[in-house]
């Protein structure tokens, strides 16, 4: 059941996510998935949940500088209904389940998870802001958002409120270095901790550079 679940989804979603920008496509859906998958092997909760949650919680994903962003999550969780309304196998009842753990991943939107399943799939997303796949990520959106890489008056925000709307390194002040703080998992928590020195260390390095 879990593996046709998981192979059904990922067909109905790359359908839907496969134009969007690298930093929020397949790619990342599946990285998010896998993450997940991990994180639920060590702390429980139920794949039938979890699976279409992290498949689908970026389903739709305006860029940060973009009004609508706060409206990606609800939107998601939509398309998500929809497509397991349509899948005669899956549990109707859990489908609410999926649009609150979708709906609470968002970072932006500031929600505090409380079931597990919601727990799994925010850390497994927020993991994607640790590491070296954070680093990448970031440049990614910096391009898009036509914002500079780093303030030259003040590269490492230390006279200045980081302003990660105009700068890619202040989103590592803003965000990224405290993200490891904001985990609800032991095993995320433990996962984070070790990205986020690569993060350090990536600064340690840039500031010799410039």
């Amino acid at each position: 059941m879990i593996e046709r679940l998981r192979k059904d989804l990922i067909i109905n979603a790359k359908r839907i996510i496969k134009d969007y920008d690298p930093s929020h496509d397949m790619h990342h859906s599946l990285r998010v998935l896998k993450n997940a998958e991990y994180i639920q092997k060590h702390e429980g909760g139920d794949l039938e949940i979890i699976i279409p949650a992290a498949i689908f919680h970026d389903a739709v994903n305006y860029p940060k500088n973009d009004l609508r962003s706060k409206n990606s999550a609800i939107e998601s969780a939509q398309i998500a209904e929809k497509i397991l309304r349509n899948i005669n196998y899956y549990n109707k009842n859990k489908i609410d389940s999926v649009k609150k753990a979708i709906i609470e991943h968002s970072y932006s939107n500031g929600i505090k998870p409380y079931i597990k399943e919601s727990k799994i799939v925010q850390d497994a997303d927020r993991l994607e802001a640790t590491g070296a796949i954070a680093i990448m990520r970031t440049f990614c959106s910096t391009g898009q958002m036509k914002r500079k890489f780093y303030n030259p008056e003040d590269p490492f925000c230390r006279n200045h409120e980081p302003d990660p709307l105009n700068y890619a390194i202040d989103l590592f002040y803003k965000r990224l270095l405290k993200v490891k703080d904001l985990m609800n998992t032991k095993t995320a928590i433990e996962l984070a901790e070790k990205r986020t020195e690569f993060l350090r260390q990536f600064i340690i390095q840039l500031e010799k550079e410039i």
